[in-house]
């Protein structure tokens, strides 16, 4: 995965590869014995779009959750724009570069769509209403600005979260399972979005058991298949 071009430094990996992110021979076991992640190693981009594959128990969501700083690597390192992330001032700036998205959708149910941006965006940066409305809108959710997110469809609160891509204006996407619960017009609109933000520069890293084979642009790595 060739080069990053960027006022950051690019990684060289081991394989002479220029990157943006750079995994190092991550290891996870768990308590329980559970090896999920064994040695795996990968360079990425600017401006790609990474998609990582594979059966459930492939170790998909460690990577991702390491990559979100949510649980620690038994072994390796992960490094962006040249420095690691697993500590010091590296691990800051990757924090302030990233916006992770869960499996879960991470919000409340007894908060409305608009309470809910509100309160996960002022954990960073705060937004104006109308920010937020236009954000709803473009997910497809005028009119449930004030609609608390218990009353909604699965669907819809995947679109509540999935509005923060439109607020919270970071160069890396970490998604695990975005197009869950999604119907097939906002599996399209989120794609687009994803290709749209990739042109523009934006790093893309997610999981998904949704097919990607017919954009050309996504690199995949099927993990159920990394030794």
């Amino acid at each position: 995965l060739d080069r990053c071009t960027t006022g950051d430094r690019a990684d060289r990996g081991r394989d002479g590869v220029d990157s943006i992110i750079a995994v190092d021979n991550l290891t996870k076991t768990y308590a329980s014995g559970f090896q999920a992640l064994k040695g795996v190693s990968l360079q990425i981009r600017r401006g790609e779009i990474f998609a990582l594959l594979g059966p459930n128990g492939a170790g998909k969501t460690s990577l991702l959750r390491i990559l979100a700083g949510l649980m620690p690597a038994a072994d390796g390192d992960i490094h962006y724009a040249g420095q690691s992330i697993l500590g010091g001032a590296g691990r800051e700036r990757w924090r302030r570069s990233l916006l992770f998205l869960g499996h879960a959708t991470a919000v409340k149910a007894t908060l409305t769509a608009e309470e809910n941006l509100a309160w996960l965006c002022a954990l960073d940066q705060p937004v104006t209403p109308e920010a937020i409305w236009d954000a709803l809108a473009a997910v497809g959710l005028r009119g449930y600005e004030d609609v608390p997110c218990r009353q909604m469809s699965a669907g819809q609160q995947r679109r509540v979260a999935l509005a923060r891509l439109r607020l919270q204006h970071k160069p890396v996407w970490v998604l695990d399972e975005p197009f869950t619960a999604l119907d097939q017009a906002a599996v399209r609109a989120l794609e687009q979005q994803i290709l749209a933000f990739a042109d523009t520069g934006g790093t893309v890293v997610l999981t998904t058991h949704h097919s990607l084979d017919h954009l050309s642009q996504v690199r995949q790595l099927d993990l159920g298949r990394v030794a």
